[in-house]
C-alpha cells in the first residue's frame, strides 16, 4: 500500500491550472502536475444549471501534503468553491513512489 494520491482540481482557465501547478511543484507540495482540457462541465451553481469549459489539473503528491495543496488552491483559484478531490493510489511502482517522495516535502 502507498500513501501517494492523485489530486484532481478543475480550473476555469489553463493559466489558473498552470499557476497552481507551478506553485505546487515549486513548493514541493507535489512532485508532478499534468493539465488536461478543455473539457465540458455541467453543474448547478446557486440554483442554476451552468455549463462551462474547464481544465483538469492533476497533482501527484503524498497524502500528507493535501492541506498544503488546498492552501495553494485557495491562493490561486478564483472559484468560491473549487473542486479539490484526492484519490488514493492503491499501488504505485516502487521507483516512481521513491521519485515522488524525493521531490516533495513530507
Amino acid at each position: 500500500m502507498t500513501t501517494l494520491t492523485l489530486i484532481r482540481i478543475t480550473c476555469p482557465q489553463q493559466r489558473v491550472a498552470r499557476a497552481i501547478a507551478d506553485a505546487a511543484v515549486e513548493s514541493r507540495a507535489a512532485a508532478c502536475a499534468n493539465i488536461e482540457g478543455p473539457m465540458a462541465s455541467t453543474y448547478r451553481w446557486k440554483g442554476v444549471v451552468e455549463e462551462a469549459f474547464e481544465f483538469i489539473l492533476w497533482l501527484k503528491a503524498p497524502a500528507e501534503n493535501f492541506a498544503k495543496i488546498e492552501a495553494l488552491v485557495a491562493e490561486h483559484h478564483p472559484y468560491d468553491v473549487p473542486a479539490i478531490v484526492a484519490l488514493p493510489c492503491q499501488q504505485v511502482n516502487a521507483s516512481y513512489e521513491a521519485w515522488v517522495k524525493e521531490n516533495t516535502d513530507v
